[in-house]
C-alpha cells in the first residue's frame, strides 16, 4: 500500500532537531513529530520527545469537510494541512483544530 505523506515542519540546529509529518495509513490520517537534542533534554529530562495523533478513517469525512476538501482527495488534504499547520506549532495547532471541529482522534506523547 502506498503511503502519502508531507512534512509540516523540519528544523535542525546544534541543540535540537524537530520533525513533524502528516501521512495517510490507509484511510486514517496520522500527524506525528519527534524532537531530539540538548534543549529537549533540558526541558523534559530525556533527549527525545515523540508525539502522535491519528484521525481514524470513520472521522475523516469531518476533517475533509472542515478543510473544505472533497472526501477522498488525500493529496489535497495533505497540501492544505501543510498550508495551515506549519512551523514549530504544527502539531499542537492541528490538535486544537480537531478539538474545535469536534473531530475524534487518538494520540499520545512519549518522553
Amino acid at each position: 500500500m502506498e503511503t502519502l505523506s508531507i512534512v509540516l515542519y523540519d528544523f535542525k540546529s546544534d541543540d535540537i532537531k524537530i520533525n513533524i509529518e502528516a501521512r495517510f495509513d490507509g484511510d486514517a490520517l496520522t500527524v506525528d513529530g519527534y524532537d531530539i537534542g540538548k534543549r529537549v533534554e533540558e526541558f523534559w529530562g530525556d533527549s527525545d520527545y515523540e508525539y502522535q495523533v491519528t484521525v481514524p478513517a470513520d472521522e475523516m469525512e469531518k476533517l475533509y469537510n472542515a478543510l473544505k476538501i472533497s472526501p477522498g482527495k488525500k493529496q489535497e488534504l495533505l497540501n492544505e494541512l501543510a498550508n495551515r499547520f506549519s512551523g514549530n506549532t504544527a502539531y499542537s495547532s492541528f490538535r486544537q483544530f480537531l478539538t474545535d471541529n469536534d473531530i475524534r482522534s487518538e494520540g499520545f506523547t512519549w518522553t
